[in-house]
């Protein structure tokens, strides 16, 4: 009894129920009318781009400059946690962790698709810019606008907060959260009163729905999976029994710990990622590959401030607000918590090498994926070995993934189909088994993010967080059949945008203008 009564008055009130009302309330709105949920957040999704798109990418812009200075400059030698602190992983172990821990799903699910959207104009993505779909021009913007969106620009978003993060902890001692890393611009007052609780709960809610939208779209693309391969129908059932398993996988995984759990998943998932990349460049279209793949970095450079500054008026609503703006808001909603676990592995790294392992590797990373996913599947569909850009367009967007996997030579669609629903689940529940406990831990007072919050807590946020994922992936689908998932993904990052400019400015505070904390 002793012990309840303590757990109680640990719990940050002003921080739990602003969030949990919301979180809750939206559940709620989705069990009474899962119309009513999908078209609300569709309505803010359309609203919060069209009013703040154009900040968005002066953010992003901004915060990639900002990375690229502080690691090419001597600030980079400066080492986390002090001259004599050790590394705890090994480089690669380390790498493997960084890597799958902020990637979750998303490039897998896209790796295939995306490019194939824009290549086949699915849904008016190159009606702005004059591009005639299923052409070489479109082939090359296809791999061009993906190489943008999934490289250094996103991985920038993180490799900031992270920084913050890992400097404000392990450099200036102090606590191991979001608000702390505002300190230099706001001080002490920051972490006091009304301003403190309200940043710490934006910045739960931000990461909740973020992990919502995450949740949503791995049990969407399971259940496609599922359905496309195996002919299982897709019915509220299986949503349901796919997301309570899911919740369950990462839920427990988080009680295993880090180094028991998380270390071990990442490189399995790593090793995954590499040996699927490694056969697909053995069988692929090679040659093709990599002329499209030259062509699509051209592409992305030649047009790299033209994109990077349009508020959507340039590259049109179906591309521009559709997609790049659904990027950044999804990678600024998780780039909070992300840049905590981040910091939390990398103590005695200098913050060039920290850079390096959270900027530039993953990049590179991220064009070698698309170039060869991407690009073995642009070849499949000028080969007219398959028609994938139709299974989209008159299934939804994440359906040709399957259909290339069992078209690819030798029969290894078979095998590759389980792996690759492995690759999914586990990649997700590698990216949410910090966040869980994260947003549970940010409930209590006087607790460092990432320590062993109470088991109700976890419970009560993922069933929460479950429903609504599991409505949003059964009732949001729309035109793209991933429409809920865009929609919660852009509520997270809208609320943590204004957050993330914040931790810009208190960057350029710390490494430019305050004494370095060696």
């Amino acid at each position: 009894m002793e012990s309840k009564i303590k757990v109680k008055k640990n719990i940050r009130m002003g921080v739990f129920l602003p969030a949990f009302i919301f979180i809750a309330g939206a559940a709620i709105l989705g069990i009474v009318s899962n119309e009513a949920l999908a078209n609300s957040a569709w309505a803010f999704f359309d609203w919060s781009l069209q009013s703040f798109g154009w900040l968005y990418q002066i953010a992003s812009i901004v915060g990639l400059l900002v990375v690229l200075i502080i690691m090419f400059s001597k600030l980079g030698k400066i080492r986390i946690g002090g001259k004599d602190a050790e590394p705890k992983y090994k480089f690669w172990t380390w790498f493997a962790m960084t890597l799958t821990g902020g990637v979750a799903t998303g490039i897998v699910t896209w790796g295939v698709n995306e490019p194939l959207i824009y290549y086949g104009n699915v849904w008016g993505e190159l009606d702005a810019l004059g591009i005639e779909p299923f052409t070489a021009e479109a082939a090359r913007f296809a791999m061009g606008r993906s190489f943008y969106n999934w490289t250094i620009i996103p991985y920038a978003m993180y490799a900031l907060c992270g920084l913050a993060v890992a400097y404000v902890y392990f450099n200036k001692k102090d606590k191991l959260n979001v608000t702390a890393t505002l300190k230099p611009l706001f001080g002490e007052r920051i972490t006091k009163g009304l301003w403190g609780g309200l940043i710490d709960t934006l910045s739960m809610l931000a990461i909740a729905l973020g992990l919502t939208s995450g949740l949503t779209m791995c049990i969407t693309l399971v259940t496609s999976g599922l359905h496309y391969s195996y002919g299982v129908e897709k019915t509220f059932t299986l949503f349901l029994l796919v997301g309570i398993a899911i919740i369950f996988l990462y839920t427990f995984s988080t009680y295993i710990g880090i180094d028991k759990g998380m270390k071990k998943l990442a490189s399995l998932n790593a090793y995954f990622y590499y040996g699927l990349l490694f056969l697909l460049i053995i069988i692929g279209p090679k040659l093709f590959m990599i002329r499209t793949s030259v062509a699509g970095i051209a592409e992305w450079l030649d047009n790299f401030w033209l994109w990077g500054l349009d508020p959507i008026d340039i590259g049109g609503v179906p591309l521009t607000q559709s997609w790049t703006l659904f990027d950044w808001a999804c990678w600024i909603a998780y780039a909070p918590v992300t840049g905590i676990f981040l910091a939390m592995i990398s103590r005695g790294r200098t913050i060039r090498e920290f850079l390096m392992a959270n900027l530039v590797l993953p990049a590179v990373f991220g064009m070698l994926w698309f170039g060869v996913w991407g690009g073995s599947a642009l070849g499949m569909q000028v080969a007219g070995q398959a028609d994938l850009v139709n299974t989209i367009a008159t299934n939804d967007a994440i359906s040709a993934l399957w259909q290339f996997i069992e078209s690819l030579p030798f029969g290894l669609g078979t095998i590759i189909v389980p792996v690759n629903l492995f690759i999914i689940v586990v990649s997700f529940v590698t990216c949410a088994d910090a966040t869980s406990t994260d947003i549970a831990s940010m409930c209590l007072k006087d607790v460092p993010i990432g320590t062993e919050p109470p088991a109700y807590l976890k419970v009560l946020w993922g069933a929460t967080i479950g429903i609504i994922a599991i409505i949003m992936a059964a009732f949001g689908g729309q035109e793209q059949g991933v429409e809920g998932v865009k929609a919660l993904a852009t509520a997270g990052g809208f609320v943590v945008l204004f957050i993330f400019i914040l931790q810009i400015a208190s960057v350029i505070k710390m490494f430019f203008i305050d004494k370095i904390e060696e």
